[in-house]
């Protein structure tokens, strides 16, 4: 038992040696070397061998490597909302071919020819007949390259008769215009004509006075002639120039006859995009013959005047600021020239105002185009006429345009038509030395291309403080006019007009104040195509068969029918 606890004994405290050395070898390595990861080392005191320490390094091989990358996310984000517009300026070019604001006179103007295009001489004969014994015929021709030189060659001619007795009127016209070019911007042109109309005063009253038709014989014949000359360019300096002489006879079968020369000289300088000046000159003199027993009157009529102004355009104001001196047979009156005409781009309408004066010279050829019942003149004034207006015009979409003015007037020396005392039939010129007048005037048109034009107009005008006549003589107070041409199908177009009127005062035999009835003419018409060349027409005048009276004893032709032939030879 004893030699059993001893060698138990022995063996822990051999145990606890090998411990304790291990632990104080540990220390020494710990202490003298620095433990470098990946080597192993042995250390031979710890087996009892006391010789020089020697180590075994085992390096393994290198790997370098690159620690994985965070991936990137990408989290969707609702965008911010911006109520903020942004602003876009556009304009859509106009579709139609044109516009008709106004109703004026057609005129011919020259024409740039494109080298593409092959000028074509047009000439046509249209014949036709009616009911009332009514035939029409006309013919035209042109000829020139259409470069160099135009020429046009026009005739007409139309009669009728109606139910009254010596109710026939007939109308003769030939009309001959050329245009020349010369150079390389200057262009020469010539207009000659000559126009007969004839009637009869079948207004008497009673209807019963035994006129032979040779005693109430009206017939007026006009020659006239036109030349001028202008620069279809500005030259160098910025300069364009018109001008112009007309000469014009004019005379009727009661040995009365009118001589008219009118000279216009127009120049216009252009200083900038925006600025320009215009220089305007112009003499109208005239001489009239109206035999009186036991002598002749001559009457004289001269007129002249100088338009200077100066004209300032900007894409949405222009500006016409002149004054006009102005010589009527001596007297000076210099008349204003002021307008101006703002565009609000917006809503595509322009405002316009303005303060003008201008004459309107009388001759006995322009009575007669007036009223063709006149008995002669046996004075001749001018009419001056003092104009303040403001209005607007514009457009809506690509088709329709309108404007509308409001006119403050103020006439001087205004014809007025009054019957004759005897029997009525002819018509006595008085002049109204002044008088006022409120006028408002509006139209609207809607046009597609050359297919669809509808166009229509008003005008209401009150005559009022006059200061020897007792009404406006022969003045309409209201108009209104209305047209339509219809491209139906290729070969069919068709056009209607309509007129309406309220009707002027007159003066009776007993210079009592008269009034002539509302007014409504309906006419329609149609053309249409049956071969290349020839085409058919149908015209029908006053739909509604009233026998209106524009002039006071003076009934016009009831429903009237004429139809006929147009042949093109080219």
């Amino acid at each position: 038992m004893n030699n059993l606890t001893k060698k138990i004994g022995v063996l822990v405290w051999a145990v606890v040696a090998f411990i304790s050395v291990s632990a104080q070898q540990k220390k020494k390595t710990a202490v003298g070397k620095k433990e470098i990861p990946g080597v192993a080392t042995i250390d031979k005191a710890a087996l009892g061998d006391t010789s020089s320490p020697k180590m075994v390094t085992i390096t393994s091989a290198f790997k370098p490597s690159l620690q994985s990358a965070a991936k990137v996310n990408f989290i969707a984000a609702t965008p911010v909302i911006d109520s903020s517009k942004i602003p876009v300026v556009y304009t859509i070019p106009s579709q139609n071919l044109f516009f008709s604001y106004k109703p004026v006179a057609i005129k011919p103007l020259a024409l740039n020819v494109d080298s593409t295009l092959v000028w074509q001489n047009d000439q046509y004969i249209k014949l036709g007949a009616g009911n009332f014994s009514s035939f029409l015929g006309e013919a035209a021709f042109s000829f020139g390259d259409g470069k160099n030189s135009i020429t046009n060659l026009k005739g007409n001619f139309i009669t009728s008769t109606g139910n009254l007795p010596a109710q026939q009127a007939s109308k003769l016209g030939v009309d001959v215009l050329s245009i020349f070019h010369t150079g390389e911007s200057l262009e020469w042109n010539t207009h000659a004509y000559y126009q007969n109309s004839t009637q009869y005063l079948y207004g008497y009253q009673p209807a019963t006075l035994p006129y032979k038709k040779e005693d109430i014989l009206q017939q007026f014949n006009t020659v006239g002639v036109e030349a001028g000359f202008r620069n279809s360019l500005p030259n160098a300096f910025g300069i364009t120039f018109h001008p112009q002489v007309n000469f014009i006879r004019f005379s009727d079968n009661n040995e009365r006859s009118e001589y008219d020369v009118v000279i216009k000289a127009p120049v216009n300088k252009v200083f900038s995009k925006f600025y320009s000046f215009d220089l305007g000159l112009m003499a109208d003199l005239s001489a009239t013959s109206i035999p009186q027993l036991p002598s002749t009157l001559n009457i004289k009529n001269n007129l002249y005047y100088v338009q200077p102004a100066l004209q300032l355009t900007t894409p949405n104001l222009k500006l016409h600021l002149g004054i006009q001196p102005t010589w009527d047979n001596g007297i000076f009156t210099a008349l204003p020239e002021l307008t101006a005409d703002a565009k609000i781009s917006d809503v595509g309408l322009s405002v316009e105002a303005g303060w003008t004066g201008y004459y309107q010279k009388n001759t006995y050829r322009s009575l007669a185009t007036i009223n063709p019942w006149i008995n002669g003149v046996n004075n001749l004034l001018n009419t001056r006429t003092n104009e303040q207006y403001i209005g607007l015009k514009g457009s809506s979409g690509s088709h329709f345009t309108y404007s509308a003015r409001l006119s403050l007037l103020k006439l001087t020396n205004t014809a007025l038509f009054v019957n004759d005392l005897n029997d009525g039939k002819s018509f006595d010129v008085l002049f109204e030395p002044e008088m006022k007048a409120l006028r408002v005037h509006a139209e609207v048109g809607y046009t597609v291309g050359e297919n669809l034009s509808l166009l229509a107009s008003t005008s209401f005008t009150q005559y009022s403080a006059l200061a020897v006549n007792q009404k406006a003589w022969g003045l309409l107070p209201v108009e209104m006019t209305g047209t339509v041409r219809w491209k139906v199908l290729k070969d069919l177009q068709v056009k209607a007009d309509v007129f309406v009127w309220d009707g002027s005062p007159y003066r009776t035999k007993t210079i009592a104040a008269g009034k002539a009835d509302p007014v409504a003419d309906i006419n329609l018409g149609a053309e249409f195509s049956v071969l290349p060349r020839l085409n058919l027409w149908l015209q029908m005048n006053n739909m509604l068969n009233t026998a209106y009276q524009r002039w006071n004893q003076y009934p016009v032709l009831g429903f009237t029918v004429l139809g006929g032939v147009v042949y093109s030879f080219r």
